[in-house]
């Protein structure tokens, strides 16, 4: 089976990238399942019905997201119901929403998505490692097929985060930079591994964010409110061969294109 897995999608030129240029990856690359992470499809900060809705509608089968997920307060009682929405796991219980869905794929082939935050230089939630092993093994006796957003900032977290997961799960996808890393793998055990999948948003701009405005932050060091950038989108994406019988991944593919 093939997986796509679309990089953190952000305001409306990564909305309209998705839109424009999904339908041809999936017929292209024979997708079977397609995952984005959502969690900067409104606006730049945060996600709400009305954007899930739309990137559901474009094939999406499960958005997963990050630190952003309650930037928009209005979409918490849409998160807490929506099954097909991820929040990372490993936030402490009693928090809405889910962490890890179960897709049925095909009559016969299932698979699992988890969402998890790593802890250096982020919110500090409970240990993205042990909480993650746990809803593997219990995820594992539905299906071998597992796959895992792991949005974090350090490189180093997320490198060891994917040797502590080889052979558990069929894929590690680093998420949250919004800058496509060039170091896709499969690790010794069998799981795909890449450190950051990248960005779906605005080519031009500072990780999404007019340019001007993130230049003027770091030369003047005043708070000020940010912009999504306008122009043409940049979507970034993996492609994940899964073997359906061991869940053991075949091949990890990066992508870019531009919607022209």
């Amino acid at each position: 089976m093939k997986v796509l897995f679309i990089g953190d999608i952000v305001g409306k030129a990564g909305r309209q990238a998705v839109k424009n240029l999904l339908p041809n990856l999936v017929n292209r690359y024979n997708i079977d399942f397609v995952i984005a992470n959502g969690e900067n499809a409104a606006g730049g900060f945060g996600i709400t019905e009305k954007t899930a809705s739309e990137l559901f509608d474009c094939g999406i089968h499960i958005i997963t997201t990050g630190n952003h997920i309650w930037d928009k307060k209005e979409a918490l009682p849409f998160i807490a119901k929506e099954d097909r929405i991820l929040r990372p796991i490993n936030y402490p219980p009693g928090v809405p929403g889910y962490g890890s869905a179960i897709f049925s794929i095909s009559e016969r082939v299932k698979a699992v998505v988890i969402n998890v935050s790593g802890r250096v230089f982020m919110n500090t939630l409970d240990c993205p490692f042990r909480t993650t092993k746990n809803e593997v093994e219990k995820l594992r006796e539905s299906t071998n097929i597992i796959l895992i957003d792991f949005h974090a900032e350090a490189t180093s977290e997320k490198i060891a985060f994917g040797y502590y997961m080889d052979g558990l799960v069929s894929a590690v996808i680093g998420t949250h930079t919004h800058v496509q890393t060039a170091d896709e793998k499969l690790l010794p055990g069998g799981t795909a591994y890449i450190t950051d999948v990248g960005m779906t948003g605005p080519q031009t701009s500072v990780i999404g964010i007019e340019k001007e405005q993130i230049i003027e932050r770091f030369l003047l060091h005043m708070p000020r409110k940010y912009n999504v950038a306008d122009g043409r989108g940049l979507l970034s994406a993996v492609i994940i061969e899964i073997e359906e019988k061991n869940g053991k991944a075949t091949a990890i593919q990066r992508l870019q294109l531009t919607n022209s």
